[in-house]
């Protein structure tokens, strides 16, 4: 079964996408990547979304106009890829984020955008979409939902006796923390690269992203600003937790630049918040007992961030999911190919050790082109990756 992965992440710059040829062999199951790609946002639709996301106030007219052209745009980059690799059975699409509710460190709802119909009319697949509200419903945080690749592609390194990690560099940070024994663990650590991105973006210039680190690299870490920007509840809340843009945005920076009075330059408060993240990542990691980090995301192409995480880091094996067989830059959009197979073979899709769920649960809704697969009774117990 060929299932087609897709998500928009909290950089909210593009789509990840995904082809993965899945097949159930016994006990194993093994994939595929026969196709991974990044499709930009369309300019103008990056910065309307970017102008509504939180806390901008929006009405029903913006939302619906957002689900629209994001579904639009899902069903372009789902189109393309079909173009160059052939054609799928089912695409499980993530959507775009643009509110995740928490209070109290609870998840009350959740909502992703990019009307899945489009999809479907595009590609004539089934579809399986709003993948993260079951788990919301039944206690748990919705996220981080990698997890269900994570644990299968740690499983070679923790049956080797180590304490295991994979680590998401996106707009926010997200690990798995798995250890032979024990249930594995997830959360969302803090921003990776969502306040870098903010502050890019908001600086005069074209550019939305500190591309190779160079301006982390020619700036200098403000000490008083980085105590400042650590100095939320957040960090110290214990897992599961889960947080976004409705936290860590553009406000975020400026409350922390008032409180300490400061005015640094764009190199060095992009440095800054570059160390926020080694720092705040670092801490997570140390905490946790990781023996082998496994990292991936956009963050891994800013050496700058890699850097530091290995200098505060020393006692701890660095690598990407590359190694591993699962391309760093699409690890997430293969993680919810992984959770389309699962949803139409009636197969639970969240870790409820990581996201505080009551339980497993088949994630998402479907819109089924065609007769779906014989449920599968119990996961196998192998995920193996094959060129």
């Amino acid at each position: 079964m060929r299932v087609l992965g897709m998500i928009s992440g909290t950089s909210h710059d593009g789509i990840d996408v995904a082809i993965v040829d899945f097949a159930a062999d016994g006990d194993v199951l093994r994939a595929r990547i026969v196709h991974h790609s990044s499709v930009p946002y369309p300019e103008d639709l990056r910065e309307r979304l970017i102008a509504a996301m939180p806390p901008a106030p929006v009405g029903f007219d913006v939302v619906c106009e957002l689900d629209t052209r994001i579904g639009q745009a899902f069903a372009a980059a789902a189109t393309r890829a079909v173009e160059e690799a052939g054609p799928v059975d089912v695409v499980c699409t993530h959507g775009q984020t643009t509110f995740h509710w928490v209070e109290d460190n609870r998840a009350l709802g959740t909502l992703q955008i990019g009307q899945p119909a489009w999809i479907a009319e595009a590609t004539g697949a089934t579809v399986v979409s709003d993948v993260r509200s079951a788990d919301v419903a039944a206690g748990g945080h919705g996220a981080p939902l990698v997890p269900l690749l994570d644990v299968r592609m740690l499983a070679p390194v923790v049956d080797d006796g180590a304490v295991a990690a994979a680590l998401n560099l996106g707009g926010i940070a997200n690990m798995t923390v798995c250890r032979r024994g024990a249930d594995p663990v997830a959360w969302d650590i803090g921003p990776a690269n969502a306040l870098i991105d903010a502050v890019v973006t908001d600086a005069p210039g074209a550019a939305t992203f500190d591309r190779d680190g160079e301006l982390a690299a020619a700036g200098v870490a403000d000490p008083a600003l980085l105590t400042a920007l650590l100095d939320s509840p957040y960090f110290g809340q214990p897992a599961p937790k889960s947080t976004g843009k409705e936290l860590f945005n553009l406000d975020y920076v400026r409350a922390a630049l008032g409180r300490t009075g400061t005015e640094p330059s764009l190199p060095d408060l992009v440095a800054t918040l570059t160390e926020l993240s080694a720092v705040s990542v670092s801490e997570a990691v140390a905490a946790a007992g990781v023996e082998v980090l496994v990292a991936s995301g956009g963050g891994v192409r800013n050496p700058v961030l890699m850097r530091r995480l290995g200098e505060l880091l020393p006692g701890v094996r660095v690598v990407t999911s590359d190694d591993l067989g699962v391309p760093s830059d699409q690890k997430e959009a293969v993680a919810f190919a992984l959770i389309g197979w699962a949803s139409v073979h009636g197969l639970p899709g969240n870790v409820p050790s990581c996201t505080g769920a009551a339980g497993p649960r088949v994630l998402g809704r479907l819109s089924a082109a065609g007769a779906l697969p014989a449920p599968i009774s119990t996961w196998p117990e192998t995920l193996v990756f094959s060129r």
